[in-house]
């Protein structure tokens, strides 16, 4: 993990590799934003001009290298693009500090200190900063032949060692308050990140819940693990249904973080399909490949959890992760077959490649019995809503309107594109059944919706509940932008720890 450091030391005179400062997209060209004063007195107040000669624009996440000035002591200036030039007045948006750290701390991999001179208007701005930087240092080689060591016979690079945040204020508690913040969320979401990437031979059901009880261990997490005997015992019928065709068992891993003096309470529920094959219903060649981030939402829930015991945060926080293998064989669940749920309704499965809901159905009426203040679950559960929204965007749906939109609210706060979804009723009858009492299917049209729609109906009746699908961001099959890496992204970790924070602080509503 990359070291976060507080300096007030001048640009010149530190010992780095680089300094990195923000050009923005001005109206006549690109302009050296603030944070860079130094470096560009020394170009003789010409920066701006000798990037624009390079070709800079100032485009958000644009990137562009030049040998640092006579007398520095880093021999590279690594000049990034925020986008436009905010208003008189204005600051930059987090966001956009966000990502242009991310890219910047990408781009110096391999580097073993960087300076980084951009705007920091507040103790806020360091906060995002050092999230940035953090995030976008990112790299998953736990498979390769160089390791951690990269660089070495892979031939790849290690991630930036240390980054030294400029113009911050090393003993203001703000300051250091914002950073160490920073440094929890960041380190908990690339734990996340960690446990989508790693392969399905590696992580069943059994070694994910090690890995929760080993983090559960180190923070004073409490946590309860039940495994298919206690499931079996316990009338878990959707876990088990889900699990039941695979040689590695399911299980269902609550973990708890309580403080003294919490006044509200949440449950946090994580669909922890750990691969995901469809089962009797297969999926068609092409859609296997990277069924093994299908556990991103309880990896979600599970660093949202422990970041949040990190923070000493003053809200109960409880986690419930729905663990089980998908697979196809001769114990496996058949299209036809009915399972009677935890609540005791009874779900006619229709494709057993819907099997998310039926995880998440027992681990929400269980996170009912304990009746939290609010229950969001989080699911890599639709193809649907990846149609609708796309990949870097979430669906919130929600039981209320006004919980809705604070968790909308929340993860447009901390940079996470998400757009509220409605649940229409009349997509309820699709589900009816002949045989149970509700089908795990219903209409095509509209098929995230209704998802949604079935969860709702196991949530403890007058518990606030939102749903958040995840399907289209979790895993970025593209290339790496702003601080998202190839790979697992840990989408939904920043929302929940958000929401924690304004449960403790009595802002949720």
């Amino acid at each position: 993990m990359t070291a976060l450091t507080l300096s007030t030391a001048a640009a010149p005179g530190l010992r780095a590799d680089a300094i990195v400062i923000g050009v923005a997209k001005g109206a006549k060209g690109p302009s050296v934003a603030p944070g860079a004063e130094a470096v560009d007195k020394a170009y003789d107040g010409r920066l701006a001009g000798v990037l624009e000669t390079l070709g800079a624009s100032g485009a958000e996440g644009e990137v562009t290298k030049l040998p640092a000035p006579s007398g520095f002591k880093a021999p590279v200036v690594v000049a990034v693009g925020l986008g436009a030039e905010p208003g008189k007045g204005a600051g930059y948006d987090a966001e956009v500090l966000r990502r242009a750290a991310g890219v910047a701390a990408r781009a110096l991999a391999g580097a073993k200190k960087a300076a980084f001179a951009l705007p920091l208007a507040e103790a806020a701005d360091a906060g995002v900063v050092g999230e940035g930087v953090l995030l976008g240092a990112y790299s998953f080689d736990a498979y390769k032949e160089s390791g951690r060591d990269a660089g070495a016979k892979g031939g790849g690079k290690a991630p930036l060692a240390e980054a030294a945040l400029l113009g911050a204020k090393p003993r203001d508690k703000a300051y250091k308050a914002a950073v160490e913040r920073a440094a929890a969320v960041a380190e908990e979401l690339n734990r996340a990140r960690d446990l989508v990437n790693t392969p399905p031979n590696d992580l069943n059901p059994e070694a994910f819940a090690a890995v929760a009880q080993a983090a559960a261990k180190e923070h004073g997490i409490k946590v309860q693990v039940l495994d298919e005997k206690a499931l079996t015992k316990g009338g878990y019928g959707g876990i088990l249904g889900v699990g039941a065709g695979s040689a590695s068992g399911p299980r269902l891993v609550k973990l708890s973080y309580t403080s003294p003096k919490a006044k509200k309470s949440l449950a946090f529920v994580g669909k922890g399909i750990t691969y995901d094959s469809g089962g009797i219903s297969l999926k068609p060649a092409g859609h296997n490949e990277t069924m093994k981030c299908d556990m991103a939402g309880a990896a979600a829930v599970f660093a949202a959890v422990v970041a949040a015991a990190r923070l000493g945060l003053e809200a109960n926080v409880t986690g419930w992760l729905a663990l089980a293998e998908n697979m196809p064989s001769g114990s496996a669940t058949r299209p036809g077959d009915v399972l009677r749920m935890f609540s005791g309704k009874t779900v006619e499965v229709l494709n057993t490649d819907a099997e998310g809901r039926l995880v998440l159905a027992d681990a929400l009426w269980a996170a009912s019995q304990e009746k939290p203040d609010a229950i969001i679950d989080v699911a890599t559960l639709t193809g649907a809503m990846m149609l609708a929204l796309g990949s870097r965007t979430y669906a919130v749906m929600a039981n209320d309107d006004a919980f809705r939109s604070a968790v909308h609210e929340a993860a447009a706060e901390v940079g996470e594109p998400a757009w509220p979804m409605p649940l229409p009723e009349h997509l309820r009858k699709g589900m009816d059944s002949p045989t149970a009492d509700i089908a795990n299917m219903g209409e095509r049209m509209g098929g995230g919706l209704v998802a949604g729609l079935f969860l709702r109906e196991f949530v403890g009746e007058g518990i606030t509940w939102a749903h958040l699908d995840i399907a289209g961001p979790a895993f970025n099959e593209g290339g790496p932008f702003g601080y998202t890496p190839k790979g697992g992204t840990g989408t939904a970790v920043r929302t929940l720890v958000r929401v924690a924070e304004l449960a403790a602080a009595g802002e949720l509503g």
